[in-house]
């Protein structure tokens, strides 16, 4: 049985809901089983524990799940019950964050009767949901402007585990590795194929070239009175060699499901087509007879160094269907369970943004800035604009923990260490900006730091000036809305 969850919601468990005939027509309570923590912790961008969804016990009769920072899917009872969380966001939320930023500490009881309201009116637009298209965030990840050490944990999957039986439609799993794939492959054919020495195995007729297989050559010609012929081994340079040889045999699986799973693309279908169709040409000299233990064998090059994470997946895309290409047609699977990191995804997606949006000052975003035990999300040092950024994924619309972290990014700002990477010597403020998904329209389209600065007026002469974004009750703390792909949108 499946148990849905959506991003910032909660569900109830009630016992008389639970309680289902067994094949011997007994009651079979299940829900006596549940547990009172995840099966599994996991860990975030900073290895602090976090878990993937909250369990809580209300009463006796009644447990509440709520989805956390994490998309997937995992047993909730051992081979029983799993729970399954999609990456939907409610329209309410944002406007939640909105109201309550602004408020001051000092009116308590109108902070008590504004979250009681909110809290209301989310539970009332429980209907309102947006799913947020992962893939094309992580298409957009995997174009080229990260570097690729920032890219490794963005999904944790327990291979081991018992898998969980579900629709086909209900993967969410196999398109996230096929576009990280897809996205390693496109790196790897526009930089060249790897050459290296190879071994081949020939029948060659009236020569001999490298070594003699003994036993091949008795079998395929002595026994068979062919004393022209000899079985030799020896070595090649080219591109025919054993990763290329994988990474076609992934290419062919994953061709597959796209042609036959095309729904699960949604309106990412068309590009993930045209990456498909731009490496394949680079593989039609290739082969794709591997065996897979060859692979334990294989030397990092610094050079292609896109071809061990990409191996890395495709030996995971090949798991998933259990080496056998004719399980990407079938309607029901079994998946391992599995948690992707969405706010890892998200700031990631904002970190890229921005690159792009500023190649010239590639050098002066410092994402993961850390110093004292503490990790700055991003810390911009420009010599026009110095800003600590904070990329918050998690909406929360109650104003103590709002607070609580436009306090920690004011900290940061505090920081010797920051002070001394953005050269700044006086007593001056460093500027604070909290980042935040958004629905509806964004406050920010264009992430160049030129339009960033101007929006939240800390160009030189505008210091006077109070932005829009500026958050009231502190002193050069702003909020930016961030627009995230959604299905079915044109954005």
């Amino acid at each position: 049985m499946r148990l849905l969850l959506k991003e910032h919601n909660t569900l109830e468990i009630k016992r008389f809901d639970v309680e289902e005939p067994d094949s011997t027509g007994q009651k079979n309570d299940w829900f006596v089983s549940i547990p009172s923590k995840p099966l599994r912790l996991l860990k975030d961008s900073r290895g602090k524990e976090v878990c993937p969804y909250i369990i809580n016990r209300k009463d006796e009769e009644t447990y509440s799940l709520q989805a956390d920072y994490y998309v997937g899917l995992d047993w909730l009872i051992e081979g029983k019950k799993y729970v399954q969380v999609e990456p939907k966001i409610n329209d309410a939320i944002p406007t939640a964050f909105d109201k309550q930023v602004n408020t001051t500490d000092e009116d308590r009881s109108k902070i008590k009767d504004q979250e009681k309201q909110l809290k209301e009116s989310i539970e009332e637009s429980s209907t309102d949901y947006r799913e947020i298209d992962y893939l094309r965030m992580l298409l957009t990840v995997y174009s080229g402007q990260v570097e690729e050490k920032y890219l490794n944990d963005i999904i944790t999957i327990y291979w081991e585990e018992d898998k969980i039986s579900i629709e086909q439609t209900q993967d969410r799993l196999t398109p996230f590795l096929i576009v990280q794939f897809l996205q390693l492959l496109k790196k790897i054919v526009r930089k060249g194929l790897k050459k290296s020495y190879y071994k081949v195995q020939e029948n060659l007729n009236g020569r001999v070239k490298g070594k003699i297989l003994i036993g091949q050559q008795l079998k395929q010609n002595v026994f068979k009175n062919r004393m022209t012929s000899t079985v030799c081994e020896y070595q090649v340079f080219g591109t025919d060699n054993v990763e290329n040889r994988f990474l076609k045999k992934v290419l062919r699986f994953v061709s597959s499901y796209v042609n036959n799973r095309s729904d699960l693309f949604d309106s990412n279908k068309q590009f993930i087509q045209e990456l498909i169709n731009y490496c394949r040409p680079a593989f039609e000299l290739i082969g794709d007879e591997v065996e897979m233990h060859q692979l334990k064998h294989l030397k990092v090059n610094t050079f292609f160094k896109e071809y061990k994470e990409a191996v890395k997946i495709g030996q995971y895309i090949l798991k998933r269907f259990a080496y056998n290409i004719t399980k990407t047609t079938e309607e029901k699977i079994e998946t391992p369970p599995f948690w992707i990191d969405m706010p890892r995804l998200f700031e990631l997606y904002v970190y890229h943004q921005l690159l792009k949006a500023n190649p010239e000052y590639r050098c002066n975003l410092h994402y993961q800035f850390s110093t004292y035990g503490n990790a700055l999300d991003l810390l911009i040092s420009t010599k026009e604009s110095r800003m600590v950024v904070d990329m918050k994924y998690k909406l929360h619309y109650k104003h103590g923990h709002i607070h609580e972290d436009i306090r920690q990014v004011s900290g940061y700002a505090r920081l010797n260490r920051v002070r001394k990477e953005c050269n700044v010597s006086d007593d001056s403020n460093i500027n604070c900006v909290i980042i935040f998904p958004k629905v509806g329209n964004a406050d920010l389209k264009d992430y160049s730091l030129k339009n960033i600065a101007e929006l939240l007026k800390i160009e030189k002469g505008k210091e006077s000036e109070e932005s829009e974004y500026s958050i009231k009750p502190y002193y050069k703390v702003y909020k930016l809305g961030v627009a995230l792909p959604l299905v079915n949108s044109e954005l």
